[in-house]
């Protein structure tokens, strides 16, 4: 039995590529966040929060593509946890914000951080430059249209 397979074809497809790409690179982060209790959407969720003070529901869900029902039991499990906490928007009066809470800033602190360098850690072959351009170019295609 020969275990040389035949990859070739495979690997000129960009969604082959990506794929691998990104199994490798969550698989880390996932390792790494779970010292946090975080899984990659909770992560995105809570730091565009910390980002965006006063984000609304509505604006989450169109920044990540997640349906409002989804949406709706990470933000009571983050509340649950102490990490968020929704106010009247600063400047919208029917709506409300959300912000995080001192707990929840310290956490993202870290987590962000930690984000960082498991980044780092899955891009060990790549230039600064590379990471750079790589970025750019999957944001390309992910932001089109």
């Amino acid at each position: 039995m020969n275990d040389n397979i035949d990859t070739r074809f495979l690997e000129t497809l960009l969604g082959y590529n990506t794929r691998r790409a990104t199994l490798t690179i969550i698989n880390r982060f996932m390792e790494r966040m779970a010292a946090y209790e975080l899984r990659p959407v909770d992560f995105s969720v809570l730091s565009l929060i910390g980002h965006n003070p006063g984000i609304t529901s509505r604006q989450l869900c169109n920044a990540l593509n997640i349906l409002p029902p989804n949406l709706v039991g990470f933000l009571k499990a983050f509340e649950k946890r102490d990490l968020i906490e929704r106010k009247p928007h600063p400047t919208d009066g029917r709506a409300v914000g959300l912000f995080l809470t001192e707990a929840g800033n310290a956490l993202m602190q870290e987590a962000e951080i930690t984000a960082n360098e498991s980044d780092l850690s899955t891009a060990t072959a790549l230039t600064a430059a590379e990471r750079k351009t790589l970025t750019r170019l999957l944001q390309k295609i992910y932001l089109q249209g």
